[in-house]
């Protein structure tokens, strides 16, 4: 049904990147909060110790990550280890509200082949939930109009208030296959970040779907991950 096996009856579908397209948003925000940062420690962006927060460096360390543990991650292989929490929270903030500034002035778009997806599945009576590392999961829902399609949310203030671990570990995907009322073999996870494919993997899921919207090599990366099948929109799962 609908790409995914017969066993299939949840889906478990990331947000940011796989239903709408504020993973775009997500990323020059974050570039702008890393890159002050990286400036002011350098001593100014013209200086030669400056080196610039990259897309890369987003897909490696911050793409699907609870917001601290991005921070974290991405400071951890510049070889930065002196900062302090309130640092670490102060960068992580900052560029939330430079994400929700964008996300007032933009909206929250959702792709064409997503909404086409959910379409067919709330037709077909696969359920839908939402699972997320973002603390704006249901303003990014709103905005995208999009809720309408979700039986559960799982989002960053879920992850925080019950003490989760973030993706890569599948904390938040069991949650959500729980307050779904099924178990994890009974749901498909989707998603466009490796810590997520690899979060659906080893929470051994019933099928794991990689969304591809960057290529250059990250179709191989997700299959070597965990994905099942990769695909670079969603509505290539649905019938010709």
């Amino acid at each position: 049904m609908l790409g995914l096996p017969d066993s299939i009856t949840v889906a478990l579908f990331d947000l940011d990147g796989v239903l709408t397209e504020t993973a775009v948003l997500h990323r020059k925000a974050w570039k702008k909060a890393f890159d002050a940062f990286l400036a002011a420690r350098a001593g100014g962006a013209d200086h030669a110790d400056f080196v610039e927060f990259t897309d890369e460096d987003y897909l490696d360390y911050v793409d699907g990550r609870p917001r601290e543990d991005g921070v974290r991650a991405f400071l951890a292989s510049r070889g930065i280890d002196d900062v302090d929490p309130q640092t670490v929270t102060a960068i992580g903030n900052g560029k939330n509200d430079m994400f929700l500034v964008s996300l007032a002035e933009d909206g929250g778009q959702a792709y064409p082949g997503s909404v086409r997806y959910l379409e067919a599945a709330r037709d077909a009576g696969l359920r839908i939930a939402v699972v997320t590392s973002s603390k704006n999961g249901a303003a990014v829902l709103d905005a995208a109009d999009l809720s309408k399609f979700v039986e559960v949310r799982v989002d960053g203030l879920d992850i925080v208030s019950k003490g989760l671990n973030g993706k890569p570990a599948p904390d938040s995907f069991l949650l959500g296959a729980e307050q779904m009322g099924v178990e994890p073999a009974a749901a498909a996870v989707f998603e466009d970040a490796i810590s997520g494919i690899r979060a659906g993997s080893s929470g051994e899921f019933g099928y794991v779907v990689g969304v591809d919207r960057v290529g250059g090599g990250q179709a191989e990366a997700m299959r070597a991950a965990g994905a099942d099948v990769v695909v670079t929109d969603l509505d290539e799962l649905l019938p010709a």
